[in-house]
């Protein structure tokens, strides 16, 4: 089997834990399942085979948590962070197609470690939210989404920067990527990049994501917010390390 993904069991292995560990922290931070996954699996796929695998596993994990999510979300925000993102996109994956991989790999590591040092900083917006400012930011999370892979970086700093309560926060992310997801397949396809096995290693990593989104979704008491933060901002962390070309 791990041949037929073109890799060996340990790396299969390693793939394999990325999913779950991405989601259990999405599970209890509505975010986190890029920024664990690809900086740990793109040492061995590469940036579309990645994608796919990220985007066919990402769509199943976040099932359990959806309903919740959607009592909480702000929705209005919401469309204009999906809208931004849908006409940035293509621009992004645009870029990807001239990228190298080691590039792919290296940038989607170091974008993690510059969110999570303004994250770990407590850097926050206390000015006005224009609708086009969201507008905005989802436009960013597109075009970050596209050329590395990372929807997520702009609109979780530009939410978890906003003094709204966490639960808010969470569902808006949540949602906001689960959105992503569909419009990424959606170009990915047009674009002949899915190829049969990286769908079918997917859909075999939405197992262990999902697991790992039932049992983040489960752990999450908003009374612990910053129990889930640290234990998110360390797990970024981790994953960003695992990216780089300290290991080779």
């Amino acid at each position: 089997m791990p041949e037929y993904f073109g890799q060996s069991p340990t790396g299969l292995a390693i793939i394999v834990f990325a999913a779950f560990l991405g989601g259990v922290v999405r599970g209890f931070s509505g975010f986190g399942t890029a920024l664990i996954f690809l900086p740990i699996a793109t040492p061995f796929l590469d940036p579309f085979k990645a994608l796919t695998c990220l985007t066919i596993m990402d769509i199943l994990g976040p099932l359990p948590n959806l309903r919740r999510a959607w009592r909480e979300v702000d929705r209005g925000d919401l469309v204009r962070l999906v809208g931004g993102c849908a006409l940035a996109l293509p621009l992004g994956l645009w870029l990807l197609t001239a990228v190298d991989p080691h590039v792919f790999r290296y940038t989607v590591s170091l974008l993690a470690f510059l969110m999570l040092a303004i994250l770990v900083f407590g850097l926050r917006y206390h000015g006005h939210v224009s609708r086009k400012m969201v507008l905005g930011i989802g436009g960013a999370g597109g075009f970050l989404g596209g050329v590395a892979g990372l929807p997520g970086p702009a609109v979780i700093l530009f939410y978890m920067s906003r003094p709204l309560p966490v639960a808010v926060i969470r569902a808006t992310i949540l949602l906001y990527l689960f959105a992503f997801d569909f419009l990424l397949l959606g170009y990915l396809t047009g674009m002949d990049r899915i190829t049969l096995p990286a769908v079918i290693l997917g859909l075999v990593l939405a197992v262990p994501n999902l697991a790992g989104n039932w049992l983040g979704g489960w752990m999450f008491r908003p009374e612990r917010e910053k129990l889930y933060r640290a234990a998110a901002y360390l797990a970024i962390a981790l994953a960003a390390l695992s990216g780089l070309p300290l290991w080779g």
